[in-house]
Formats: structure tokens, sequence, C-alpha cells
């Protein structure tokens, strides 16, 4: 049975393009042979009017084939550029020499090949290379009187010069040419050395790290601070480890500190680097402590470890022996340091993070109903022991209020005079002798103070060793 369509639907066959069922005629697009030559005949004729400058991208080969070199010329490439793109072997010679020889093979190929008018420089480079002998002066003129062998040298281009030069060099250049960068770099480095010689590049540890701004020529010269290895004697109580800023000021100088804009007049810091300062024509410097003392301790025994940063040095070779010697000497009986010797970052590194044990002489008044046998037993109990120290009020304005474990490796010593008893104890890195002492109100357990039952106030505490090498 077949289905008749409603009256309401359209029906499909007056929208088909394959012309059924209508009176679509599949021949009336065709024309006679003779307007087919006209066409042919008009097809050569705009082929003779093409313009090669018209060219896409994806339309010119790409070095180092014939086409592609041309192309590059004719668009304004200079020596070194073509040199580095062309795709020609260049087995140590200039790039210059290179896109030389590359250029003159191919003006033989094409008598008339040329640089189109209006081409201003470079595509690639934007004349940099050009600029060489220029980038080199300005670098060894910037380096003069810095005392140093090592350097790096880097290259800042801007965002649109690097995707410009990416874009050309990944449709026009021969397939692994290499970066601009690297390539501006390299021979920038080669022009250097002939003005600087002795001078090293390297890409680790340098001593000099250069910065070259290609927009407008600018050197900039970051001279890498050189570290030197010590340990110091603190011989008063006097002086701070480090620079402590005048509270008044903050450090700007005011009446208070006599413009100075420090709490102290001297600190081993002061009295250590600003001799190292001057020999090494620095401009500042930093101090990196294996810990530190409180202002009324002494240091003493082989000394406390240190590295002091010398920052920006125009001279690098110093005779080290002489300087401790200058340093003690100016430092009138404060401190005394020994052991110099250059050393580097990482040991800055290690000095911080190193957990040595120290030793300590303290003394004490107390007054305790013990006899000194007992009272010598009782404290020889503490030997071995692990202390629960949370942070004292002392310094709870700068650290976090926390309990710490700390232990006793080892008390003896022991000594009475006049009401004062003195002893020696070897504890962890980190310990608070004087709270062990006289417990910080309860809050260091167990402690002197509570082993003889009386109250303890300290006298004096000199650290006789730190056990770090």
């Amino acid at each position: 049975m077949v289905v008749e369509p409603e009256d309401d639907e359209d029906d499909w066959t007056q929208y088909a393009d394959a012309g059924y069922a209508s009176a679509y005629d599949p021949w009336a697009d065709l024309v006679d042979a003779e307007g087919e030559a006209d066409e042919d005949e008009q097809s050569e004729d705009e082929f003779d009017d093409f313009d090669e400058s018209e060219l896409r991208p994806r339309d010119i080969p790409r070095c180092p084939a014939p086409g592609g070199v041309g192309h590059a010329i004719r668009i304004g490439i200079c020596d070194a550029c073509l040199g580095r793109v062309s795709g020609a072997r260049i087995a140590g010679d200039p790039l210059t020499t290179v896109g030389a020889r590359v250029r003159g093979e191919a003006t033989e190929r094409d008598a008339d090949l040329t640089v189109d008018e209006g081409v201003e420089c470079c595509p690639f480079c934007e004349d940099l290379f050009v600029e060489i002998d220029l980038i080199a002066a300005r670098i060894a003129s910037a380096i003069e009187g810095i005392e140093f062998t090592k350097a790096q040298l880097g290259a800042h281009f801007s965002k649109a010069h690097v995707a410009a030069e990416e874009e050309l060099r990944s449709t026009l250049a021969a397939t692994g040419s290499r970066p601009l960068k690297a390539s501006l770099t390299d021979t920038v480095q080669a022009a250097v050395i002939e003005l600087v010689p002795g001078l090293s590049w390297v890409k680790e540890k340098p001593e000099v790290m250069l910065l070259l701004d290609t927009l407008t020529l600018g050197v900039n010269v970051d001279i890498r601070a050189l570290f030197v290895y010590g340990r110091y004697l603190k011989l008063s109580r006097e002086i701070p480890q480090t620079r402590w800023p005048c509270r008044a000021c903050r450090g700007a100088g005011c009446d208070s500190c006599e413009g100075t804009g420090q709490q102290y007049p001297a600190s081993i810091q002061s009295l250590v680097c600003e001799p190292m300062v001057a020999a090494f024509g620095a401009e500042s410097d930093a101090f990196h402590g294996m810990g530190r003392e409180d202002i009324n301790v002494h240091c003493l025994g082989q000394g406390r470890p240190f590295v002091a940063e010398i920052k920006r040095p125009l001279t690098r070779t110093v005779d080290l022996a002489a300087l401790a010697e200058t340093i003690n000497a100016a430092a009138d009986g404060q401190i005394k340091i020994h052991g110099l010797r250059p050393s580097n970052r990482a040991e800055v590194a290690r000095i911080k993070e190193t957990k040595a044990e120290k030793s300590y002489t303290i003394r004490f008044a107390c007054e305790h109903g013990f006899s000194e046998e007992e009272a010598t037993a009782r404290l020889l109990t503490l030997a071995g022991k692990t202390l629960e120290q949370q942070t004292p009020q002392r310094v709870s304005h700068r650290r976090a209020d926390k309990t710490r474990k700390r232990k006793v490796v080892a008390l003896d010593d022991i000594r009475f005079e006049n009401g004062e008893i003195q002893f020696r104890v070897r504890c962890e890195s980190g310990t608070y002798v004087k709270e062990f002492v006289h417990s910080d109100e309860g809050r260091t357990t167990p402690s002197v103070s509570g082993v003889l039952e009386a109250d303890c106030e300290v006298l004096w505490l000199d650290v006789e060793d730190i056990h770090a090498d």
C-alpha cells in the first residue's frame, strides 16, 4: 500500500540539489571549447605579471635551498645572520665570514640578486651584529678596574624582537640553525676576549655577571660577592655579634646614637668586616656566624666559625694572614680572629645549618642550704638529662613561644667560692644555658635552681668551645 503525503507536508524533492523531480539541467554550465582556450590564455597572461615578492612564507623554500638563501638576501639579512641560518658549514669560522661566502655564491648564481629597496636593517638581528665592536668596547670599559678572571654574559631582548626573529627563523632558516641570542653572545664574547686578555667565559660560578640590553646597548655589571671563612674569639662583654640598629632612630642616626645609627659603637661584624671591605675595595658586607652568643658572653677556645660575605669587591687577591693581623690590631683586644681562608656560598649554608654541641663555663650566685658535697651530688644528677625549655621571657618578643627539648651532655669541674658556684657544662646546640641555671621562673625543667632548691643569679657565662669541625 502506498501512503500519500499529506497536503501540508513539504515535498523534499523541491529542495534537492541533485536535480531529481526538478527542471535542473546538469549540462547547462558547460562552455564551448573556444571559451576554454580564451580562459587559458588569460591565465598565462596573469603569471607573466606575477611578482615574486608576493610569495607567502610557506611558498618560499627554507635554506639552504638557493631560493631560501636568495629571499633572505633580498629582505636584507646581514652576513652574520646569513652565516647562522643558511645551513652552510661553519667549521670554526666567524659567522660574518661564512655569511659573506654564502652571499658570494648566491650572487654568482643570480647576478641580479640585490637587497630590496626600503630595507633599513637586518630583519633577524636588527643590525646587532654590525655593532659588535661597539658592544665589546662598552663591556671592556664597564669592567675596567675590576679584578676577576671568570665572567658570564647574558643578553636581554624585547619580546617583540624575540617573536619576530623566531617566526623568521622557523620559516626561512635551515633546520638546526642557532638562535639569535646564543649566536650573539658567542660573537660578543670572542670580541671582548680580544680586548681583555686572560678573561674566561663560564656558565657556572662567575665572578662577574654581565647583562647586555640589546635595545640600548647598555651593559649592567654584577660583581659577585666573595666569601671568607674564619673563627673569632669574643673577648669583650660589651659588643654584639652583628650591627644593631639604634632603637631610637632605627638606624637613621640621631643624638642618642651620636649619628651612627647603631645601638652599640662596635660589633664583631664591624670589627671584622669593615677592614675587609676596605682591603677588597668592596661596597658592603654581611656576617654569617654559626649561632651567636649574648652581648655579655665571652666566646673562647678555638672560637666561633663565621663566614664574611664581601659584596661587590673590586679586588679579589688579598693576603688573608696579613688581613687577620690588621683586624686584630684594630680591634684593640675586643676580639681576635684566626684561620682566614677563601670560602663560598655553600659554606654559608653549612655554617647556618650545623647544630654543634657547645661547652660553657658559667658562674652564678646561689644561697642554697646544702654542703658542698651535697650540692655537687645534686648538680651532677643533671648530666645526661633532657631539658624542656619554654621560650625564655627575654627573647619571647622575637621568637615563637614553644617548648624545646635539649640534652645536657656533660657537667663537671664544679667549684664553690664565697657563695658562688662555677661549673663547666656541655650541651646540645640551642640550649639556653642561663635559663638552665636560674630556671626562668620554672620555664626550664629540670634546672640548677630546682635541684639546689634556691634562686640562682647568673654572674657570667663563657663559651669555651664549639664542637663543629
